[in-house]
């Protein structure tokens, strides 16, 4: 098993506070990390049963077999366990006693915060970074990427991706947000979800996605919401701050899990993508995923946007940092472009407070353009990590100081 980038962090958080909570998406890792990382707690499953029963029935009886700390996986079977541990940890604060796991689409963060709060340091795991994906021994041409994904246990286990999808599909997608969201009608909900990952990296149309599938604009609009709110998508957020231009203000849509959006588009084979019209979109997304990957696991705040002006202008990737804006251009072909650089320092002209660019695309060679790097996806976090650290805030001779911001939600405790 490999250790994931995020567990330095939940290391130090789980010795800063009595409670230490690990939510993110289904099959993303969650059990196998928090075992992995605190090998010396107890195991409890409340899936099981029994043991569901147990904690149910006796909270009290229940956490008091644990006085030296437990990992409780699945804590959203027994909610009310929450308010029992709060009770425990005010009683004797030490840090590093409990560690929680469960699934957002649980409303996990909302029960941690409203029982837990200021006890509990909340993280989230995302599926596996292109480094992990490596480690684990999985191809690393780009169309496999784009194909298999990220999700560890098709990794680990050596999974058929479609197989592996279809079913992830019908038990987490369907299953799950049919529940939450009070969807009856699924044969309209599954041709909104297909006809989504069509359209990934490009701005939400309520009224487009209403015509196509005659499904009301209002109810899209809900069921986006329940998607979001159980990791299946995620949406990027417009950048207009100080835009003297007419520019789109709805955000971009991607799949947290990309190998999901690549089946329901019906690519069945790695080589389906070399003709496939949405092979571009599909490297796009896995581009701004592993962004959003890097930062959490580094318990930063993703200040990630895009732009797309009325004119048709478009930048994929901003980063904003403290001294301003990095832009950052995706694209999915091998050969190096000139124009992906002129537009590169078009954005630098157009948009205020630009102070670096760079460009992720599908080759195999670092390289740069009149200072501009070249990367390939799978050096996307080391380009972050270079961005992300300003030349000027390093004294000479002195290593360069990773500069951050702390999320809300990302280490921190509930609030």
């Amino acid at each position: 098993m490999i250790e994931r980038e995020v567990t330095p962090q939940l290391r130090r958080g789980f010795n800063k506070y009595p409670v230490l909570t690990i939510t993110g998406p289904r099959q993303s890792g969650k059990t196998t990390l928090a075992r992995q990382a605190f090998p010396h707690l107890r195991y409890v499953d409340l899936e099981a049963p029994d043991e569901q029963e147990a904690a149910t029935v006796d909270p009290r009886g229940f956490l008091a077999r644990y006085p030296d700390g437990v990992i409780l996986d699945e804590i959203q079977h027994v909610p009310e366990l929450a308010s029992y541990i709060k009770v425990i940890v005010d009683a004797d604060r030490r840090n590093g006693r409990f560690v929680l796991t469960g699934s957002e689409q649980f409303g996990l963060t909302k029960t941690i915060s409203q029982s837990l709060v200021g006890r509990s340091a909340l993280f989230r795991l995302w599926p596996f970074t292109l480094a992990e994906r490596r480690l684990a021994g999985a191809a690393g041409g780009i169309d496999d990427i784009l194909h298999s994904g990220f999700m560890p246990r098709l990794h680990d286990e050596g999974l058929h991706p479609p197989r592996f999808f279809e079913e992830y599909y019908r038990e987490y997608v369907e299953r799950d947000i049919l529940r939450l969201g009070r969807i009856s009608n699924v044969r309209a909900f599954r041709n909104v979800v297909r006809l989504l990952a069509g359209r990934v990296g490009q701005p939400v149309n309520l009224s487009s996605l209403s015509r196509d599938t005659g499904v009301a604009h209002t109810t899209i609009s809900k069921w986006l919401g329940v998607l979001e709110a159980c990791d299946i998508i995620f949406r990027l957020e417009p950048y207009y701050a100080n835009i003297r231009k007419r520019i789109t203000k709805s955000p971009k849509l991607y799949f947290v899990e990309v190998g999901l959006a690549s089946h329901l588009v019906r690519i069945k084979e790695p080589e389906d993508l070399w003709s496939s019209p949405y092979r571009g979109q599909l490297f796009e997304n896995a581009a701004v995923i592993e962004a959003v990957k890097h930062c959490h696991n580094r318990d930063l705040l993703p200040d990630f946007y895009f732009l797309r002006t009325g004119a048709g202008f478009e930048c994929d990737l901003l980063y904003e940092r403290g001294d301003g804006l990095v832009v950052i251009e995706i694209k999915a072909g091998a050969t190096l472009n000139r124009a992906w650089f002129d537009r590169l320092a078009r954005a630098a002209q157009t948009i205020p407070g630009v102070v670096e660019t760079a460009l992720v695309y599908g080759g195999a060679e670092r390289t740069e353009r009149s200072g501009v790097p070249a990367v390939p996806i799978d050096s996307l976090s080391e380009l972050l990590e270079a961005l992300t650290t300003r030349p000027e805030q390093t004294p000479p001779g002195q290593p360069a100081v990773h500069h951050t911001r702390n999320g809300e939600s990302h280490g921190e405790a509930a609030e």
